[in-house]
């Protein structure tokens, strides 16, 4: 059976270009979409194996039009596709649920790899973007210990998220913890770090080599 795909991009030559490199015998693109609420309604009613989501359209991101997906079908995988090499987009993808993050100006096998690992439940590609911010994401210490300060293990994990651009709840989600209890934490690394905002830990913590 053929993989079926849903493309969600904003510029008909992209989507155009995209029909083009999948043109194989194992994918089939079912449907298409210009804004993230076309992507939303298409994968709803078309239920594809696979979402490739553009991470910036006309009504709003990618990013919350994967989250909606991930909440309505909890079945389908999305991968994001985007021209954005940037940490915080492919920590807050992996936190909405993408499977993914293929930027565009990798190969056309690439790409086709992606989509297969991700039918086939495999995790994200082991040399891309996504496997290296959810390795950040989900690093651990028992304690991580300087002459100034004592973060406990959460608290490091937590910063790291900071670090990487996550709000409040994006952490919540990410770590399975509730908002409260990050916001506890939040406040615990400021203390101990001596920072008076989240931008100061960040970049502390990139200071740090904590990514």
């Amino acid at each position: 059976m053929s993989i079926r795909v849903v493309v969600a991009d904003d510029h008909e030559v992209v989507r155009r270009g995209i029909a083009a490199m999948l043109a194989v015998e194992d994918i089939e693109i079912v449907g298409e979409a210009s804004t993230g609420a076309e992507a939303v309604t298409s994968t709803q009613a078309l239920q594809p194996d696979i979402v490739l989501m553009d991470i910036r359209m006309p009504d709003g991101n990618g990013i919350e039009s994967t989250r909606a997906i991930r909440e309505k079908c909890p079945d389908v995988k999305v991968i994001i596709f985007s021209g954005y090499d940037n940490p915080t987009y492919v920590a807050r993808s992996a936190t909405a649920g993408a499977v993914d993050y293929v930027l565009k100006g990798l190969s056309r096998g690439y790409l086709l790899a992606a989509i297969r690992r991700a039918v086939g439940e495999e995790g994200p590609t082991p040399d891309g973007l996504m496997h290296r911010i959810k390795h950040i994401m989900g690093s651990r210490r028992d304690r991580l210990e300087t002459p100034n300060f004592n973060l406990t293990h959460r608290e490091y994990q937590v910063l790291r998220h900071i670090a990487l651009g996550l709000s409040n709840r994006e952490i919540s989600e990410s770590l399975s913890i509730s908002v409260e209890t990050v916001k506890e934490h939040v406040q615990n690394i400021l203390r101990k770090v001596n920072a008076s905002d989240r931008t100061q830990a960040a970049v502390w913590a990139v200071k740090e080599k904590l990514l």
